[in-house]
């Protein structure tokens, strides 16, 4: 909460240089870092994705409030319609102050950023002693047009992987997947060997849901050796459904379906009935982040007090390892202009995410509160697995606040947490050795940002009824043909150009 030992306001009206000059001059200085400000808080509303069954308790909401003098709003939009609601938001100019942007839905967004829909954030970042340190290299991939307009929420580079029914393996006599083939005859035998012992043909191997991306099918490509979104060639880029492992991964998928070993109607699946089909038992593979575990784990105890996951990271393809990646965020938080109509504004609002990295309440987003969902012993965060509900029910959702938590100094060690979520966090760094980055970023295509969604969506319904037996190979290929002229073309010249000139 930014203090008035010097007015902003007068600043202001003077205009953004006598601003910087004042807080560079320790005039505003300590009015950026204080904690707390005596004034009225500051009003923010924010809409973010909801990534848990439930949003944060009104006490853990009350305390973040209180340490950063604020009066939040905060929109929690289930994850799996979270895009739908935010291209609403932006269609009808409803936007809250603060808005959640998916990298994945970035591009769509982009157009609003040129056109002003979004305050440019990056002069303004060397004011505040937190937000000053963000990671020049992430900045730069976010950037649009060569301005910063976002605060983006830091990941792994890939948390991709499989998780299992550990007890089902057991059941049926069979180890960890190692390759592609032994993937396969897994789901086979959680769909016709009983694997959960109770005389029913009730189970099925994989449950997945309608994304291409972040359900199975962009990792499972990754084993069967695409590219992450495109190949770069001695002279030009290809892109990854022109492949042949792109083509593996549909025929793996297409066999899966006709054997019926996947949830048949994943197309249409959502995320979360995707994973209640594995919390009660109706399907022992789920692949997506490894980080999930833990979490479906506590809600699948709740169905079968036996119940055992497992984790799997390292499926050998025809390339060896590999597992596709995303830039080192997964998102960003943008400004609007209509909803934040001064510089004043706009400040007080950077400054509370500033001060979302600060100690205190960094350990309240990421661990809870102190004493009831977290303990500190030798100056190392104490995760009770005994807890692990209470900070699902009460606190996980607040993780989606967090801004840059990767490189963020100011948060304590984990000495101790719940053992499945510890080993995810071994397999996802192990993900680091194989990575495939996509070649393309930082590269500009004015042409895939404008319609780059539209084309996608050539791309996506080919592959659907590929998989689902509506269209064969060639009926595939002439679908790639239509994205070519549609401006497929021009992507790939304008990637070409921005690479090699």
């Amino acid at each position: 909460m930014i203090q008035h030992n010097c007015s902003i306001r007068t600043a202001a009206r003077l205009g953004l240089l006598l601003l910087i000059v004042a807080l560079l001059s320790g005039c505003a200085a300590s009015a950026v870092t204080s904690k707390v400000d005596d004034t009225k808080p500051t009003e923010i509303s924010i809409m973010a994705p909801l990534h848990f069954p439930h949003s944060p308790s009104e006490e853990s909401v009350a305390l973040l409030e209180e340490l950063t003098s604020t009066k939040l709003e905060l929109s929690w939009v289930p994850d799996g319609i979270y895009s739908d609601k935010m291209n609403t938001a932006l269609t009808t100019n409803s936007l809250k102050k603060v808005m959640f942007v998916k990298y994945i839905d970035y591009l769509s967004v982009k157009n609003s950023v040129r056109t002003g829909a979004f305050w440019e954030i990056g002069p303004y970042l060397e004011q505040f002693p937190n937000l000053k340190q963000l990671d020049r290299d992430i900045l730069a991939q976010t950037a649009v047009d060569d301005k910063i307009y976002g605060l983006y929420t830091e990941r792994q580079s890939s948390r991709q992987g499989i998780i299992l029914r550990k007890d089902w393996l057991n059941q049926l006599g069979l180890k960890e997947p190692s390759t592609i083939d032994e993937l396969y005859n897994i789901l086979y035998a959680f769909t016709y060997e009983d694997p959960d012992n109770n005389g029913k043909h009730d189970t099925i191997g994989l449950t997945d849901r309608n994304d291409l991306i972040y359900g199975a099918f962009k990792t499972l490509s990754s084993y069967f050796g695409t590219p992450n979104n495109w190949e770069l060639t001695e002279t030009s880029f290809i892109p990854e459904f022109e492949t042949q492992g792109y083509l593996d991964t549909m025929n793996f998928m297409k066999k899966l379906y006709d054997e019926k070993l996947i949830n048949v109607d994943f197309p249409v699946t959502s995320k979360d009935v995707q994973r209640e089909l594995l919390i009660r038992g109706h399907a022992g593979v789920y692949i997506g982040a490894m980080t999930d575990v833990q979490r479906l784990y506590e809600e699948a105890k709740q169905f079968n007090e036996q119940v055992e996951f497992t984790i799997v990271n390292r499926i050998e393809g025809p390339l060896g390892y590999r597992i596709w990646s995303i830039p080192n965020f997964n998102g960003l938080y943008l400004f609007s202009k209509k909803a934040i109509p001064t510089e004043e504004e706009l400040l007080k609002v950077l400054s509370f995410f500033d001060r979302t990295m600060d100690a205190d309440v960094a350990h309240l987003l990421h661990y809870g509160i102190l004493d009831k969902h977290y303990y500190v012993e030798n100056d190392k965060v104490i995760l009770p697995e005994e807890l692990a509900a209470l900070r699902t029910k009460e606190v996980n959702a607040l993780y989606s606040l967090m801004i840059a938590d990767l490189g963020n100094d100011n948060l304590m060690e984990v000495a101790q947490q719940h053992h499945m979520w510890s080993y995810a966090e071994q397999l996802v760094e192990d993900n680091n050795q194989f990575i495939v980055p996509d070649p393309t970023v930082g590269l500009e295509s004015m042409t895939y940002d404008e319609r780059g969604v539209e084309l996608y969506k050539i791309i996506s319904d080919a592959t659907y009824n590929y998989i689902l037996g509506s269209i064969n190979e060639e009926g595939f290929k002439q679908q790639v043909e239509l994205w070519r002229k549609n401006g497929g073309n021009k992507i790939i010249a304008e990637y070409t150009a921005n690479h090699f000139n």
